[in-house]
């Protein structure tokens, strides 16, 4: 006898949310990506409550990085000196459907570039591909407000999704946000109760929710993993369960995370295997675990594990 199949309902749902503009709609984007939608938990219920597919941004830095191992930076060799380059060459060749560009080069202590700098790497970005653009900034409260506002204004009426504000530092980057019509990330140190402030804080601005994507700060496959799945899920199940501060699309840092431990990056560890393969997996895997959390954007960055995640993609959300 056939066992029946169990699916669970929900009141909730979470936000869709659309990035990227299209001339018709007052940019410049080729095209656009929507997430979020989900009205139950990953393998549960029917197609129909799986919402859209999530998608992985590969990162795009706008300088040069002096600390990725060799096995990530032999993809990018040729383009490390140009971000519109870089770009181009993450959706030409490896498929990227969203860029994010990361402005690691504003932080003070590495290389303090200005505001200029900046603008004009999101402008070539935005010229060199047609997808939609995250714009991230480089995580000093100082610096960003002083340069994220004049980002934001480079890429106006495009749409981009731009952050990060936290819970101490969020006025000044929803009040351009909202004045230049992008969507927001809001930040949290893997903290539910803290995440859902941070929501209440800029929806007291005035900030439509529904143009904000959700992001805690994410754990690399290994210690880290527990606290991030866990987090990612209690937030996913709140949204479901009908709490509309909590009911934001969720972003995940991966590729970051990943290529700064020891266990993805280390040349020679006997009995590790090679670092060639084994970098990319631990990314992947890492991906892998976070979207089974309720993720709906994943930051990738080498190509191989992009590849293996837009496989597993395809396979789960049909």
């Amino acid at each position: 006898m056939p066992i029946p199949e169990i699916t669970e309902s929900f009141a909730g749902k979470v936000n869709r949310l659309t990035l990227g503009a299209t001339i018709e709609q007052g940019g410049t984007r080729t095209s656009t990506v929507t997430v979020g939608g989900a009205e139950n938990v990953v393998y549960g219920g029917s197609t129909e409550d799986s919402g859209h597919k999530p998608v992985i941004a590969m990162d795009v830095l706008d300088s040069r990085p002096d600390d990725w191992p060799d096995v990530l930076a032999e993809n990018y060799k040729d383009v490390m000196e140009s971000p519109a380059d870089w770009g181009k060459k993450c959706v030409d060749e490896f498929g990227a459907e969203l860029i994010c560009v990361k402005f690691d080069g504003i932080h003070p202590d590495k290389g303090n570039k200005d505001a200029e700098h900046a603008v004009k790497v999101t402008q070539d970005v935005l010229q060199a591909v047609g997808v939609p653009l995250i714009l991230w900034g480089c995580d000093d409260d100082e610096k960003d407000n002083e340069v994220m506002p004049k980002v934001s204004e480079a890429a106006k009426g495009e749409n981009v999704l731009l952050g990060t504000v936290t819970e101490d530092n969020y006025k000044s980057l929803t009040a351009i946000a909202l004045a230049d019509k992008h969507n927001l990330i809001t930040e949290a140190p893997v903290d539910i109760n803290i995440s859902k402030q941070v929501n209440i804080l800029v929806s007291d601005m005035g900030f439509p929710l529904e143009r904000v994507i959700s992001f805690q700060a994410t754990g690399a496959l290994g210690y880290g993993m527990e606290y991030s799945y866990s987090i990612q899920e209690r937030q996913r199940l709140a949204a479901l369960s009908g709490d509309k501060m909590m009911a934001m699309p969720v972003i995940c840092d991966v590729g970051y995370e990943t290529w700064r431990v020891k266990e993805a990056r280390q040349q020679d560890a006997a009995g590790w295997g090679s670092a060639e393969k084994r970098g990319p997996i631990w990314e992947a895997v890492g991906a892998i675990c976070l979207l089974q959390s309720g993720a709906d954007i994943i930051r990738m960055r080498h190509p191989k594990a992009v590849e293996i995640v837009k496989n597993f993609i395809d396979n789960v959300w049909q």
